[in-house]
């Protein structure tokens, strides 16, 4: 599904990934850890297409298409999604507008037919519950005056709804309390099948306890240093990345 073959990539004229290496198949699921300034939302930054991270050599091939030539809303299309570290407040667009909106934008890259208000709301809804979130929740502007956890939560929410292939979690466990860190990670389980794939990149080790990841990657001054089982986490609980 992606191969990310010596990918070099230049913010604010400093080198961030370096010769990184990366390869994810269907239905596997990758965490990504390490120190902090290692690369990591510099990489889920490259992949959503963000301008200011320039690819000065290497490639990214997602199912076998050449992803720098793609803008971000191609990019959507195709079937990847980044839930952000940091996702932005937008004032005067609500909630359900917006994801409405982005279905209909990914429905119509797909040339499958456009969804309705009704139909909408009935897929939605369910997703709410799936989340324990209330419905006036969708009325609110976009991310505006949310906590924390709220916007994580948000972001899922868009996730699940939209139904990528490709899903990239920028520290999605940041700011989450136990109960709502379940809640995502079994939304995370639920959506884990043959055909999609998932990166999560945290700190942590407490959200691969409910998400087992299929292997663990170390990143450390832009590139891969070492990979392997759930097991590498829990030695980097127990030692740290020295």
């Amino acid at each position: 599904m992606l191969l990310i073959q010596n990918l070099k990539v230049i913010v604010d004229k400093q080198l961030i990934l370096n010769k990184l290496n990366l390869k994810i198949k269907k239905g596997e699921i990758h965490a990504i850890m390490g120190p902090n300034g290692s690369g990591k939302s510099t990489l889920a930054d490259t992949l959503s297409g963000k301008k200011h991270c320039i690819i000065s050599s290497g490639k990214i091939l997602f199912k076998k298409i050449n992803l720098s030539q793609l803008t971000p809303e191609e990019r959507a299309g195709e079937g990847i999604f980044i839930a952000f570290q940091y996702p932005m407040e937008i004032p005067g667009i609500n909630n359900k507008t917006f994801l409405h909106t982005s279905v209909n934008a990914v429905r119509k890259y797909q040339n499958k037919p456009h969804l309705d208000i009704f139909n909408f709301s009935q897929i939605y809804k369910k997703n709410l519950n799936l989340l324990n979130i209330s419905e006036s929740f969708m009325q609110r502007s976009l991310n505006m005056g949310f906590s924390g956890g709220e916007k994580k939560r948000n972001e899922i929410l868009q996730m699940i709804t939209l139904q990528p292939s490709l899903c990239i979690l920028d520290e999605i466990d940041s700011g989450l309390d136990i109960d709502s860190l379940k809640n995502i990670a079994n939304c995370i389980n639920m959506l884990r099948d043959k055909n999609r794939a998932f990166i999560i990149i945290t700190h942590y080790q407490r959200i691969l306890n409910y998400i087992l990841p299929d292997y663990v990657h170390i990143l450390n001054k832009g590139k891969i240093i070492q990979s392997g089982s759930f097991e590498l986490v829990k030695h980097i609980e127990e030692y740290g990345y020295g």
